[in-house]
């Protein structure tokens, strides 16, 4: 709440319409509470009074750390280059994408 304040008071904004964030899905933040959350606290101030919220839940992706291909998050071996040396990437964020104020 105090960024998207900062936010709004720097752009000379009287209120917060829409919240736009991005939540992996390996954050270990749960959508249904961050949201309620998100309503309470946005309750309490005049500019976040009337936000709305929107989640955008984000998968993990694999690496393959021999050939760079990027696969599905359930791939046991590479679909290119059949090495099991893959990398876990993403999918832990908790991301601010965008708000919308006026």
């Amino acid at each position: 709440m105090n960024q998207l304040c900062q936010l709004a008071d720097e752009h000379g904004a009287t209120a917060i319409i829409t919240v736009r964030v991005s939540i992996g899905r390996l954050s270990g933040i749960v959508a249904d509470s961050f949201s309620f959350g998100f309503e309470t606290l946005a309750g309490e101030n005049s500019l976040t009074k009337k936000a709305a919220l929107e989640i955008t839940l984000t998968e993990p992706v694999q690496r393959c750390l021999d050939c760079r291909l990027v696969a599905d998050f359930s791939t046991k071996t590479c679909p290119r280059c059949d090495s099991t040396r893959l990398s876990p990437e993403g999918g832990d964020e908790l991301v601010l994408t965008q708000v919308e104020m006026e």
